[in-house]
């Protein structure tokens, strides 16, 4: 008997490795970013109840994911990837699979196609310039459209054009001498449940040039919005129902990145036909409008950078409706892998202008209604892995 179960014990010592071979090719990664946020409101005269101040610990979007390639031969593969954000700060749980997260083939010579939940080709030709990424700083609070709400009054566009979509069918080019084209089609929500319904749907597409310090941008995306409940690009409630409802936006961007410093810009401008959900005529821009993000980094030493950027927000058809944002950063390299880092940010609407501080930091923008001028200052530390 003893001789019996020693020699099954050996047998599966050596059959266990065969029984997880395949499981070789994942690999696990993710971000580990936290700060400690002190936040005003910056409420206006008008909007004296929403001025107040808080301390508060923020998971700046952290993440986990895990993802993996098969090799099919001839140069072919397949790859898949399911990421999802946590909170570690403590706050609710994010679901699963929230971030990118698909299944596809690439090619060498022949390209990558993809379909899942992903970053918009549009999104993807301008976040790299972002210095002040997924923080109170981050520039989502203007460009790409800033906070998105509830209602047409309080938007400042339909959705968000730097954003991550479900529905995504999409191909990214091989890069042809530092030249690399993608484009995405984001088909209609599955919850359609009368005929009348219109399903939305969204195509963005970008080219994106790279060749050693300089690189160079242009995206493009057009939402068709959906009636509410059935729009894979959700409306502000206000549009729910309106048929031929649609906005689009295009960018150009750029930097300059040697060791020492790095130089950044973006411009945008985005266009609508909501003026009939505004009882202005058919067809007419309303939230329609410019922005440009300049960002700058100079390396004081291998280990230490001091960090810039501004934000501008044009009005749209209403009057004193923009924004400016500006932001001050220093970073400090503990290792490869690890940074702690300090940043201040303020953003300054106009009378009318209703943009807030982003909501990548906290969970939840930080806003004071309409000319409010909220700031924070953020102390933190990234780990990734």
């Amino acid at each position: 008997m003893q001789k019996k179960i020693i020699a099954l014990a050996i047998a599966a010592a050596f059959a266990a490795p065969a029984a997880f071979a395949d499981t070789s090719n994942v690999t696990v990664y993710g971000v580990a970013n936290v700060s400690y946020d002190m936040t005003k409101t910056g409420a206006s005269a008008a909007n004296p109840t929403l001025n107040f101040s808080s301390n508060k610990v923020s998971s700046n979007t952290s993440r986990i994911g895990f993802k993996g390639t098969e090799d099919l031969g001839d140069g072919l593969s397949a790859i898949w990837q399911i990421e999802s954000k946590i909170n570690i700060d403590g706050g609710a749980a994010s679901a699963l699979a929230d971030r990118n997260t698909f299944a596809g083939l690439s090619s060498k010579t022949a390209g990558t196609v993809l379909l899942g939940r992903h970053d918009t080709p549009y999104n993807l030709s301008n976040r790299k310039y972002d210095l002040f990424a997924d923080g109170m700083a981050d520039n989502r609070s203007i460009m790409g459209g800033g906070a998105n709400a509830a209602t047409l009054a309080t938007a400042t566009v339909g959705a968000s054009f730097n954003g991550r979509q479900p529905n995504v069918v999409a191909y990214i080019s091989p890069a042809m001498s530092g030249l690399t084209a993608a484009i995405a089609y984001v088909a209609g929500a599955e919850a359609q449940a009368l005929a009348a319904n219109s399903k939305g749907s969204a195509w963005s597409l970008a080219a994106m040039y790279g060749n050693g310090p300089v690189t160079a941008n242009f995206g493009y995306e057009v939402h068709n919005l959906g009636t509410a409940g059935t729009g894979t690009v959700v409306p502000p409630a206000v549009l729910g129902g309106l048929a031929g409802m649609k906005e689009t936006a295009w960018t150009i961007s750029g930097g300059y990145k040697v060791e020492a410093f790095e130089i950044n810009a973006i411009y945008e401008k985005t266009s609508d036909n909501y003026g009939a959900a505004v009882a202005l005529p058919a067809g007419s821009n309303v939230l329609g409008h410019r922005a440009y993000y300049l960002s700058g980094k100079y390396n004081v030493s291998a280990n230490d950078a001091v960090k810039l950027a501004y934000a501008n927000a044009g009005s749209g058809v209403s009057v004193n409706t923009g924004a400016t944002q500006i932001s001050l950063g220093y970073d400090h390299s503990l290792s490869k892998r690890t940074t702690v880092y300090a940043a201040y940010t303020k953003l300054s609407n106009d009378t009318n202008g209703v943009y807030a501080l982003s909501a990548n930091g906290t969970g939840a923008p930080t806003v004071g209604g309409s000319g409010a001028k909220p700031s924070a200052i953020s102390l933190g530390m990234k780990h990734t892995f």
